[in-house]
This record gives structure tokens, C-alpha cells and sequence, in this order.
């Protein structure tokens, strides 16, 4: 085997994706912030227990393991960011109110998770803590979708759920987390065979509630079937409330209701939601909300949040043209070397030609170039005509 050859679904970012990856990602933070949420850089790697406590075994799955070689112990290289944050959150922070984090970094996993994905996700996500009301909901909803458009996506399109409306209709019901488990997966693929056989010992209520779940997925009138439907599940016309309240104040962007869909990971524990666009093959942002994800670590917080993968992201937007760039020749003057370092510190870029190389193309796009000119060097402008002076650097 060729010692170039890299592991499935790994691959190598090339200069023109990778530029646009790192201006997608600048923009995603930016955006974050001006929401008021802060930085955070968790490792790369963690002890296993810490990592994967309380996650779930889909997770645990995605999660290559290594040994440590100081100390021994088994170490995880992250899949997900979002217990690493809750970490930070309820171990390192410790505050009272509530907090509001961000995070951009890889995370590894060790099989694509979705057709056609990448191993190795450049993992984007936002997270609110301290609040368990559907504000908090709503703000991360909302934030979302500013960064998609930020991002420049179109034709936005929300699925909502709740994971509620599961542990209602199994509210008295015997299960374990293994039966649990087959249930959501049954649900998430629709699979109503799958989930009649699953529920045939169940109570009527419990039955047939589960039963009608995966038919409940539309507009806002899948609510008012869902009342219906799922007649006597405890607590449901609240959870059905919420739902419509956020559909309600999200605006520019088609809203629908998905309530069987239970895809993602298991720590989530109330409200769920996907966002879609046309030329993904699945949800560009998955998120909800996860109050349980701190309780490994000694506190319990209410916690909504959502995450996306910037590679992905890039495939399904609009290519970004290069920022123009000057030429300027190759010249070991103090003069041209200064004219050259103040245009640097205006912002601009600036291309070196090295001697031999003037008729090579390079990545960035020049459209102007600095001459000499009568004392003084210029930017002019390039073209087939003669060249506009468009300033001067003097000496």
C-alpha cells in the first residue's frame, strides 16, 4: 500500500476549501459572540471515564480508545464536544447564573455517521447553561439559524421534537435501557413493524401512542393530531404547547414537526431539533436540549445547545470568491520592502513574486500590482488595458 494513501473517509483539505472552512469558521464565532457566548478550547483527548460517562453507547461506539502511556489509564479521543463543555461548565466554571459557551475544533470518530460524511468533522457548536425555561430554547434555536445565514444557506427548513413525548408515553411502563434503546432506534427509522413487535405487552395508551408516532411528522397541524392521538399521556399538552411556542417565533424559516425523530445522541432530554437545506443529504445542525449531561460531574444544569459540522457546511453553500490581492515583485530595496509591509498593515495581501515564477497562477486572486513609478511605488490596477493608478506608497 501506498505509505500517501490516507484512512477511509479521512481526507486531506486543499487551499481553496480549506480557506473557505477557516472564513465559515471565523464567521460561526464571530456570530456566537455577538450572541454573548464565550470561547472554549476542551482537549483533544480525555480520560474515557469522564468522556463517555452518561452518554450512551452510541457515542461510546464513535469514540476511538488509546492507552495512556504515563499513566496507563484508557484515554478517548473526543467524538462530541458537548459532555467535554458540560464538563467545563459544572467542574471549572462552577457559576450560578447562566453561562453561555462556544466551541470549533475537530472531534474524531470511528465510522462516518452519516453516507458520504467525514471521519474527522470540524465540530461547531453553541451552549446555554442555568436556564430550564424554553428561553433558552428559543436563543439557541435562534442562534442557529443565524449562523447557517451567516454561512450564506438557504431555504432553511426546522424539524421539532421532544424526547418527552417518548418517556410520557412509557410513563408506568416496565423497560430497560436496552429495550429503550430499540424503541427510539425503531422510531427514528420508522420502522412500524419494528415497534409493533417491541410494544406488542404494552398497555393500550402506550401501545398505540408509540404506535402513532412516526405518522405524526408535518406542519403546525400535526400538533392538534398529536392531542388527539396521544390522548391521556401525562404531561403531553405542555410539551406540545412549548413545541408550538417556538415554532411560532421562529421566523424566515419553514418550521415542521417530527415527533418520532429521536436520531442523535442519547444524552438529550427534552426539546430536539434538526435544521435542513437544500443540497444536504441529512440536518446541517442537530440540537435540544440535554439537562442531564452535567450530572456526571456534580451539577445538574439545565443545558440547550446544538452543534454543527463545518465541513459539511461548506459543501452546501455558495463558494466564496478570494479576497483580491496585490503583486508586488520580488526586490530587496528598504523602499519596496516598506511599501510592501504598510500595505500588510492596512489589511491588504500581499504576494511576492519570486524571480523565475512571473507567469505561474497562483491561489490568490491579484488584481492589482505595486510598481515604480517616477519615485514612488504604486498600486495600479491589472488589466489588458494600461493600468489605472488607483494610489501611491512614497518613499
Amino acid at each position: 500500500m501506498s505509505a500517501w494513501l490516507l484512512p477511509d473517509h479521512i481526507a486531506d483539505v486543499l487551499p481553496s476549501e480549506a480557506r473557505h472552512i477557516e472564513e465559515l469558521r471565523r464567521d460561526l464565532l464571530d456570530t456566537a459572540r455577538s450572541y454573548g457566548y464565550e470561547l472554549v478550547i476542551p482537549p483533544l483527548v480525555e480520560h474515557l471515564d469522564s468522556l463517555l460517562t452518561g452518554t450512551g453507547e452510541e457515542l461510546g461506539l464513535q469514540t476511538f480508545k488509546l492507552v495512556d502511556q504515563l499513566s496507563g489509564r484508557s484515554l478517548g479521543v473526543r467524538a462530541d464536544t458537548t459532555p467535554q463543555v458540560a464538563r467545563i461548565d459544572a467542574h471549572l466554571l462552577n457559576r450560578l447564573g447562566v453561562t453561555r459557551l462556544c466551541y470549533c475544533g475537530p472531534v474524531l470518530h470511528t465510522r462516518p455517521d452519516k453516507p458520504h460524511a467525514t471521519r474527522e468533522p470540524l465540530q461547531f457548536g453553541a451552549e446555554i447553561y442555568g436556564h430550564a425555561g424554553k428561553e433558552a430554547d428559543l436563543e439557541a434555536l435562534q442562534l442557529a439559524l443565524a449562523c447557517l445565514r451567516v454561512a450564506q444557506v438557504k431555504a432553511l427548513q426546522i424539524d421539532l421534537a421532544d424526547v418527552r413525548i417518548v418517556h410520557s408515553l412509557l410513563a408506568g411502563v416496565p423497560h430497560d435501557a436496552a429495550l429503550l434503546q430499540r424503541i427510539h432506534a425503531a422510531l427514528a427509522a420508522k420502522d412500524a413493524a419494528e415497534l409493533a413487535a417491541l410494544t406488542r405487552d404494552f398497555p393500550p395508551r402506550s401501545r398505540e401512542g408509540l404506535r402513532a408516532l412516526p405518522q405524526l411528522y408535518g406542519d403546525a397541524t400535526v400538533l392538534i393530531e398529536a392531542e388527539k392521538a396521544l390522548q391521556g399521556a401525562p404531561g403531553l399538552h405542555n410539551l406540545l404547547s412549548d413545541l408550538r411556542w417556538l415554532g411560532e417565533r421562529l421566523h424566515g424559516v419553514r418550521v415542521s414537526y417530527d415527533l418520532a425523530d429521536l436520531r442523535g445522541y442519547a444524552y438529550y432530554s427534552g426539546v430536539r431539533f434538526g435544521i435542513y437545506a437544500p443540497g444536504a443529504s441529512d440536518a446541517l445542525v442537530r440540537g435540544g436540549r440535554y439537562d442531564e449531561v452535567g450530572a456526571v460531574f456534580g451539577r445538574n444544569r439545565p443545558a440547550v445547545g446544538f452543534s454543527l459540522d463545518v465541513k459539511q457546511l461548506v459543501a452546501v453553500v455558495p463558494p466564496r470568491a478570494p479576497k483580491a490581492a496585490i503583486r508586488a515583485p520580488w526586490d530587496e530595496s528598504h523602499d519596496v520592502h516598506a511599501a510592501i509591509a504598510a500595505l500588510r498593515q492596512a489589511g491588504e495581501t500581499v504576494v511576492c513574486v519570486l524571480p523565475g515564477h512571473e507567469s505561474e497562477v497562483d491561489e490568490f486572486h491579484c488584481d492589482r500590482e505595486l510598481v515604480h513609478v517616477a519615485g514612488a511605488w504604486r498600486v495600479q490596477t491589472l488589466g489588458p488595458a494600461a493600468p489605472a493608478d488607483s494610489g501611491s506608497l512614497k518613499n
